[in-house]
C-alpha cells in the first residue's frame, strides 16, 4: 500500500476523478490559447483571463455536489467559489488597466486559491490522489506571489500565466490518475 495514497472509502465519487480529467483538458487548451495571445492584452486574452476563474467556480460547484452526494461537507470549496468569483470581477476590471494590474489580481487569486487548495487536499487525503493537489496548492501560493512581484517589472507578460495554468492542469491529471489507483486498490 502506498502511504501517500491511503485507502479510499467505498463511496468516493467517480465524478471527482472525471472532474480532474476535465480540469486538466481545460487548463491545457486555455494555456495554449493564452500563450498564443499573451503578447498583448486584447479582447481575446482579456476574455480568456476572465474565463479561467469562471471555469474554476463551475468546477468547484461540481466538486461540491460530488462531495455532498458522498455525504461530505466541503467548506473549502465554498471559500474557493467566493475567491474565484471575486477574481472574475477583479480580472475583468484589471484587464482595462493593463498587464501589471492583471498580474496583481491573478497573483492575489493564486495565493488565496493555493492556500484553499492546500487545505482541501489535506482534508481529502484519505480519498487518495490528493498529494499532487497539496503540492499544487503550495506552488500556486508561491507562483501567485511571483506574479504579484513581476507586475512591477518592465517586462510584465501574460505568458507566465499560461505556464502556471498548464502546470496546474498537470497536477489535476496526476490526481485523477492517482484517484484511479486508489479506487482500484493499487
Amino acid at each position: 500500500m502506498d502511504p501517500f495514497v491511503g485507502t479510499a472509502p467505498a463511496g468516493v465519487p467517480a465524478a471527482l476523478r472525471k472532474l480532474y480529467f476535465v480540469r486538466f483538458a481545460f487548463a491545457a487548451v486555455w494555456a495554449a490559447l493564452l500563450f498564443a495571445t499573451a503578447d498583448t492584452l486584447g479582447p481575446v486574452s482579456a476574455t480568456l483571463l476572465v474565463i479561467y476563474p469562471l471555469f474554476d467556480v463551475a468546477a468547484a460547484v461540481v466538486d461540491l455536489r460530488a462531495a455532498r452526494a458522498d455525504g461530505g461537507t466541503a467548506p473549502a470549496l465554498f471559500v474557493n467559489i467566493a475567491i474565484s468569483s471575486v477574481a472574475v470581477v477583479g480580472l475583468a476590471v484589471a484587464a482595462t488597466s493593463g498587464i501589471p494590474a492583471v498580474l496583481r489580481v491573478w497573483g492575489a487569486w493564486a495565493v488565496l486559491s493555493g492556500i484553499v487548495q492546500l487545505v482541501a487536499g489535506a482534508r481529502r487525503r484519505k480519498l487518495g490522489g490528493q498529494w499532487p493537489m497539496i503540492v499544487s496548492g503550495a506552488i500556486s501560493t508561491l507562483a501567485g506571489a511571483s506574479f504579484f512581484a513581476s507586475a512591477a517589472g518592465d517586462d510584465a507578460s501574460l505568458s507566465n500565466l499560461a505556464g502556471y495554468a498548464f502546470l496546474g492542469g498537470l497536477f489535476f491529471l496526476v490526481s485523477a490518475l492517482r484517484l484511479g489507483r486508489a479506487r482500484d486498490g493499487v
